[in-house]
């Protein structure tokens, strides 16, 4: 059975809106597990994005927690949050979020700099996360030279970079077409299996059904359906203790 990554107590988000109150979440318990991809789906305004949000560490709920590792994270100084996003997460949006004047490899170097970095590693790892996702031939590849479907891999790479444990994806293939999202998906799907990583896909996409280990469906702040997918290819437990062997270990605490 997988470890638990994270997991929600009676999770609730209000907004006021025109002088009524919104209720975005509500008391929402779920918890999520490690080397698994799973997809949270449900109507616009359902709650999705307030959820991964509040998870993430970006949006802080109205009421109940988020508990990561037993420690409950909206309860921590803001420069331990930081220290949360930083180091345990990655962030995957619709956009990708390139910059139009960086190339490729540019994209991923300089913000590892930025985090104490040397320029060579950064350089180097950045070269290695482009040929993981199948990109090493657009190194030096501007974001108008590139597809839409190029462009969200080398953000996804981006991501990798930093070697997150809980992944967050908003809507990550919706603006691709069928081949670029299957990549896509089965990229991330990959992430989760072979980095042990935890995946919470926020998405309108069905194609991403068959490449999901569990589906929640979310309708009015509330989870109304929990679903563990059938493995098409199920790790063995060889497997997975080599994965957790090669990476590395995120045991500390916040």
């Amino acid at each position: 059975m997988a470890s638990i990554a994270i997991e929600t107590s009676a999770l609730c988000k209000t907004f006021e809106q025109g002088g009524a109150t919104v209720v975005a979440l509500d008391s929402v318990d779920i918890e999520l597990r490690e080397g698994e991809m799973t997809l949270l789906m449900g109507p616009s305004g359902s709650g999705k994005s307030t959820f991964i949000s509040a998870l993430g560490g970006l949006q802080a709920p109205s009421a109940g927690d988020v508990l990561f590792r037993g420690e409950s994270l909206w309860s921590l100084p803001e420069r331990r949050l930081n220290q949360f996003r930083r180091e345990y997460c990655g962030f995957v949006f619709q956009s990708g979020g390139l910059f139009p004047s960086l190339t490729a490899l540019q994209q991923i170097a300089i913000p590892l700099t930025y985090v104490g970095v040397s320029r060579t590693e950064a350089v180097e790892k950045a070269a290695a996360v482009l040929a993981e996702v199948g990109l090493a031939d657009r190194e030096d590849s501007l974001p108008g030279e590139m597809s839409g479907g190029q462009n969200q891999r080398v953000a996804i790479a981006r991501m990798l970079a930093k070697d997150p444990y809980l992944i967050f994806c908003d809507e990550p293939t919706s603006a691709l077409d069928s081949e670029n999202g299957a990549v896509v998906a089965r990229l991330l799907q990959r992430t989760a299996h072979e980095r042990n990583a935890m995946i919470l896909c926020v998405t309108h996409d069905e194609r991403l059904m068959p490449f999901a280990d569990r589906v929640l469906r979310i309708a009015d702040g509330r989870i109304v359906a929990d679903i563990d997918q059938p493995a098409d290819n199920p790790r063995s437990a060889t497997q997975q203790q080599q994965t957790r062997q090669q990476e590395p270990s995120k045991e500390g605490t916040l």
